[in-house]
This record gives structure tokens, C-alpha cells and sequence, in this order.
């Protein structure tokens, strides 16, 4: 049994390893090239990378997988089975063809929700209250193929992007194990999507960044989870970028009565718990907040330095 394992960050690794944990054959890890990080742009391998050469595993990093040389490669290691986990290239038909087992896919979603490059992100984004990992057979479309088994989490108000990376890092490996060997023995049911039922998760945009202060205190509560830890919401203050990293979660609150007519971004205070800034419903507390050329810090050590007056209007750029 050759298996070609398929992955590129930190998501991936913990599946690549409970793969070798159960004895599987990995032949080859496949994963993305070597790419500049940090300010000083060094170049830094993939986590996956790192991980397959601590097992002495060879490592393909073609820069596109659908070039011919690249499925004439796959193709001579004879795979019986791929597995993929936030691998980054979508596999062209003449790979998907070539393992009897098929290619395999562990997707951070409750399938047919929130296919694409960000589940994690848009599920925090938009306010469920749960997510999951499905683990699907692989087709030409994105993330379209037949579902074979899922494991369902909660998302706590204390959950980030950051903290459900973890989670389903941890909860697709288990799943992994699982499900493998109903799989080879020909034993899994799998399931078709509902197509009526499918979200489209993209990979967040630059304006999917700017938070808009008319939203209500919720929205941008989750905005700001759902974007920690990257790439990070942002507002205006004195019209230079100010990231916010972290809020007050204001469900349940009650929406204090303002002026007649509220203004989206006014500051009404600060204090030791936070910047109190008004939406378009209710108010929401920053709690950490990185201003344009500082480190990011609670709000509690922000105001020991700098004050952000009461009246200032977040977001506009005088």
C-alpha cells in the first residue's frame, strides 16, 4: 500500500503524522515550495516539509501540479492512495484517476458548507455556532466530491481562527484513523453533497479586513475572532491603520441609549477594560488593539501611554 500524503501548513501536519503513527507506507509527501516569511523574506519550507524530512520521507514541491512532468512523476510512484489536507493546488483529473483507493481530501468544514480556501475563517466570520471536519472523496470541483466521514465541534465564544486551527488539525488526524481502514477494505457509504446547500468560503480579501462600524457589536466581535490570528482586522485612527485583535464578547449585553442620532466608530471612553466604541448596534470593548508601527497590546497597557479622546470617529480617515 503506497500512500502520496498532500499538504502544506501547520493544519496538515498532525494527519501526516497519525498516518505514519498507524504504520502506513508514505512513500512521498507532495507539498508547496519553500516560500519567503518575515520581514527579512527568508525563505521557509512548508511545516509539512519539515515534518516528512524528520521521517526521511522524500518531498516533491512542484510549483504547479498540473504541469505534465509533475503528474508523469506522481503517476511512476504508483499511489494506491492520496491523502490531501490543505494541500493549495486544486489536483487536475490525471491525478485524481491514478490511486485504485482514489484521493482523499480532509476539509475543515461541514460539508457543503464553506468550501474553499477558508472554512475556518468564514465559519468564525459568520457566527456558527459549530463547525467540523469532513473527509470527501476528491473531484475536479472545489471541494465537491462525495462525503465519506465527518466529526462535528463546537465553536466557543472563546474560539479564534487561530484556536480552531488546533482543534480540527487535531480532530481531522482522528478522523483519519478512523475512517482508513473502513476505506481499504471497500467497507464506506459515501454521501453526495447537497448542492442547494453550499457555501462558498474564499480566501479573505484585504476589505474583508476593514471593519465596518454600522455592522452590529456582534458581526464585528466575530470579525475580530474570526480574523485572529491573520491577518487581522483593522480600523482607522488618526488615518493610519490600527489593528484591533482582540473584543469583549457583547452577546447578551444590553445596548446602552446614545445620542438621537448614533455615530458607527464614536469612542464613548476608555479604561482598564478596553476602548468602548459604538456600532451600528450596540457597542463593542477593544480589548487589544496594535496602532500603526507598534507591537500589539491589551488596551490596558495602550492607555498608560496615549489616550484615544472621547468623540474620536474610528474609521474616518481625518
Amino acid at each position: 500500500m503506497n500512500i502520496i500524503f498532500m499538504g502544506t501548513p501547520d493544519f496538515a501536519v498532525p494527519s501526516l503524522q497519525a498516518l505514519l503513527e498507524e504504520g502506513y507506507n508514505v512513500t512521498t509527501v507532495v507539498t508547496q515550495p519553500d516560500r519567503p516569511k518575515g520581514r527579512k523574506r527568508v525563505l521557509t519550507p512548508p511545516p509539512v516539509k519539515v515534518e516528512a524530512e524528520k521521517h526521511g520521507i522524500p518531498v516533491l514541491q512542484p510549483e504547479k501540479l498540473r504541469q505534465a512532468d509533475s503528474v508523469e512523476l506522481l503517476r511512476q510512484l504508483k499511489p494506491d492512495l492520496i491523502v490531501t489536507a490543505a494541500y493549495g493546488q486544486i489536483l487536475p483529473k490525471a491525478v485524481l484517476d491514478l490511486p485504485k483507493h482514489g484521493c482523499i481530501n480532509i476539509h475543515a468544514s461541514l460539508l457543503p458548507k464553506y468550501r474553499g480556501g477558508a472554512p475556518i475563517h468564514h465559519a468564525v466570520l459568520r457566527g456558527e455556532a459549530t463547525t467540523g471536519v469532513t473527509i470527501m472523496y476528491m473531484a475536479v470541483g472545489l471541494d465537491t466530491g462525495d462525503m465519506i466521514s465527518r466529526v462535528e465541534l463546537p465553536i466557543e465564544d472563546t474560539d479564534t481562527t487561530g484556536s480552531l486551527f488546533e482543534k480540527l488539525s487535531i480532530a481531522g488526524s482522528e478522523l483519519l484513523k478512523r475512517t482508513l481502514p473502513d476505506l481499504l477494505a471497500g467497507r464506506i457509504q459515501a454521501v453526495p453533497q447537497n448542492e442547494a446547500d453550499a457555501i462558498y468560503s474564499p480566501n479573505i480579501r484585504r476589505e474583508d479586513e476593514l471593519i465596518d462600524w454600522s455592522r452590529s457589536a456582534v458581526d464585528i466581535w466575530n470579525q475580530v475572532r474570526g480574523l485572529n490570528p491573520f491577518p487581522g482586522a483593522y480600523t482607522l485612527w488618526n488615518g493610519e491603520v490600527m489593528k484591533v485583535w482582540g473584543s469583549a464578547n457583547p452577546k447578551g449585553t444590553k445596548s446602552r441609549i446614545f445620542e438621537t442620532t448614533p455615530v458607527p466608530g464614536k469612542v464613548l471612553g476608555s479604561s482598564e477594560q478596553g476602548i468602548e466604541v459604538m456600532t451600528g448596534e450596540g457597542t463593542l470593548w477593544l480589548t487589544d488593539i496594535q496602532p500603526a508601527g507598534k507591537k500589539a497590546m491589551p488596551v490596558s497597557e495602550f492607555i498608560r501611554g496615549v489616550q484615544i479622546a472621547p468623540g474620536t470617529i474610528l474609521g474616518s480617515v481625518n
